[in-house]
């Protein structure tokens, strides 16, 4: 697969699509046996995936059980990004703490479960009121001086922490939700990032599955994390932003391409160091979602898919009240 640096002061090649492991142990009812999981992660390296996002709040800790399992063997040909950022008390995340000791913590806790002695990029998943970002800098910057942790970034932040943050200890990446239907990080995130050379990780680059066409009523397992979300829980909005996946499927039969592929190839267009990082618990999915990486859009093709894109009027937040409380402003 194609490589995209993330970063310039400390640059990391990753693959140019990866994947996004939350959803093999959260989120999206119905979920896999753990078993299935440690085969389905080894299989998606064999075909061609090397760049892995987990956290230690997935499961808690069994995504990282199932990366360490599936990858130890062939640690040497992949990058890992994890995260610390929770309190955890009895399997059950109560809360935000990064404090310097949680964070050390933390951290042990993932190279032990992911059965490897460095962290490709380690982020700090949500900003700590509590916790100054010079703490946390330096707390980062110990582990990486022991060799544990090799590139760091930080996830949903404001710019003023990322300036602070990276004048401390240089940012390699920061993690944000980018779609063609979230596309807030353009008018302040993209062209700062690009002024200190920092690159970014998008999740949730298919809108939560809706851009891939095969969500069109408001019904959701109490435990998926969709039925909370003003986006997807209200049918109206749900019907409402039906503009947006019909242009998309238009728009993908022109091209020869899934409607997943054309939405990631878009995110793929926006910047050089851009990488998205789907989620999916199907061999064939990871396929078609890597494809991705080699679709490419004439400037004709690129112009004329932003300029329907800014017409297209996107209804309904993207997250509730408290899921919202966790992202600093």
């Amino acid at each position: 697969m194609k490589t995209v640096v993330l970063g310039k002061e400390s640059p990391l090649a990753v693959s140019a699509v990866g994947l996004g492991c939350m959803g093999m142990v959260s989120a999206y009812p119905p979920i896999p046996e753990k078993k299935d999981m440690i085969r389905f992660a080894r299989e998606t390296f064999e075909a061609g995936e090397t760049f892995f996002d987990t956290a230690e709040v997935y499961g808690p800790y069994t995504s990282e059980e199932i990366l360490g399992e599936a990858l130890h063997d062939v640690r040497d040909q992949v990058q890992i990004a994890t995260k610390f950022g929770f309190a955890i008390q009895n399997g059950v995340s109560v809360g935000l703490d990064s404090r310097p000791a949680t964070i050390r913590k933390a951290v042990e806790g993932s190279l032990r479960r992911l059965k490897t002695d460095h962290i490709d990029l380690l982020y700090q998943h949500r900003a700590d009121p509590n916790v100054p970002v010079e703490a946390v800098a330096e707390t980062v910057s110990r582990l990486m001086e022991e060799g544990k942790v090799l590139h760091w970034g930080m996830s949903e932040v404001s710019v003023r922490t990322i300036r602070k943050a990276h004048a401390l200890l240089p940012l390699t990446a920061i993690q944000n939700e980018y779609s063609m239907w979230y596309r807030d990080v353009e008018q302040e995130l993209l062209p700062f990032l690009e002024e200190l050379g920092i690159g970014l990780v998008c999740f949730c680059p298919l809108g939560r599955g809706y851009l891939t066409g095969s969500l069109q009523k408001a019904s959701f397992d109490p435990q998926d994390v969709r039925s909370g979300m003003p986006r997807f829980s209200s049918q109206e909005a749900l019907e409402a932003n039906q503009e947006l996946p019909r242009f998309l499927r238009d728009q993908a039969a022109e091209k020869g391409c899934t409607m997943a592929q054309l939405a990631l190839a878009w995110i793929l267009s926006r910047r050089p160091w851009i990488v998205p990082i789907p989620g999916t618990t199907k061999l064939a999915r990871l396929k078609e979602n890597i494809g991705a990486a080699d679709l490419t859009f004439t400037e004709e093709e690129e112009s004329a898919l932003n300029r329907r894109l800014e017409q297209i009027q996107i209804h309904g937040a993207r997250y509730n009240a408290q899921q919202e409380s966790l992202v600093e402003r």
